[in-house]
């Protein structure tokens, strides 16, 4: 009976010291924190780097650290510079920002950064299927799906724009005593059916988006973008037919969002007249 007693006497002692430890452990990870804190507004990105890891060994719980890593890390890639060295510290971050969204999906910061840094290393594959990702993600609220497919969206209509505004591909004339931009077909048929695919792409990535978001006048404004870049290659191709149903869809894509704009112009000016309390509220 006695060893018994011993036996959880010991074991009694050695709960109290993990239990001690811990508590110990949260105190130096908080610590290691606002270290980590003070060397980040001091421009001491590496240093942050180290305390912050060193927090999240001490308390692998702490809720804030990995992101405090991940930034810290972000803090030391230089934008434009694209020495090996300099990448490797753009891939690190990806690497913790992915990490942070492991155990909280919806750090639209995280997200963000993650995208912003495959586009500054020019890893624009990547970035896009990264991006895809997000669009198809069932778990997240519709708008935020929605705003994923109009960034894709843009950088299709940025593929067709590029090339039906090459100075070569279109010509000003006379008609009715006004002078018009007309569109032609570019020389080389590869790029016009590059424009083409992208420009379609982009119409059913940005209809996706306005699914998800009716109301969205980001989506309406790229959707009539595109639309005026059907209209560009119908013209292109001398079809005037397709071109006048395109035009007809671009007018109206643009009614909307011109509706939209004055709606959130409206709703900007009425909070602008409230007042501190109503805002509060």
């Amino acid at each position: 009976m006695r060893a018994f007693f011993v036996r959880l006497g010991v074991a009694l002692i050695a709960a109290c010291c993990v239990s001690g430890c811990s508590v110990i452990n949260r105190i130096r990870a908080k610590n290691e924190i606002n270290e980590g804190a003070r060397a980040y507004h001091e421009r001491k990105y590496a240093e942050a780097q180290q305390h912050f890891e060193r927090a999240l060994e001490l308390d692998p719980e702490q809720k804030n650290a990995q992101f405090f890593i991940a930034r810290a890390i972000h803090a030391q890639y230089k934008p434009g510079v694209d020495t090996p060295e300099n990448i490797a510290k753009a891939e690190a971050a990806i690497e913790a920002y992915k990490k942070v969204l492991e155990h909280d999906p919806n750090n639209d910061e995280a997200y963000n950064a993650v995208a912003y840094l495959y586009g500054a290393i020019k890893q624009d594959d990547k970035q896009r299927d990264w991006i895809m990702q997000r669009a198809n993600l069932q778990t997240i609220p519709p708008e935020k799906r929605a705003e994923a497919y109009t960034v894709l969206a843009s950088k299709e209509w940025q593929c067709s724009y590029t090339i039906t505004e090459q100075q070569e591909n279109k010509q000003t004339v006379m008609k009715d005593g006004k002078a018009i931009i007309q569109y032609k077909k570019p020389k080389n048929q590869a790029d016009f059916d590059q424009a083409l695919r992208c420009a379609t792409h982009g119409l059913e990535l940005i209809n996706k988006a306005i699914e998800l978001n009716p109301n969205s006048e980001s989506a309406w404004s790229y959707k009539t973008n595109l639309l005026l870049e059907m209209v560009k290659l119908a013209e292109m191709e001398g079809n005037a037919e397709k071109r006048a149903q395109y035009d007809k869809q671009y007018k109206e894509a643009q009614e909307m969002t011109l509706k939209l704009s004055e709606e959130a112009r409206r709703r900007r000016e009425a909070e602008a007249k409230k007042s501190p309390a109503q805002k509060a509220s």
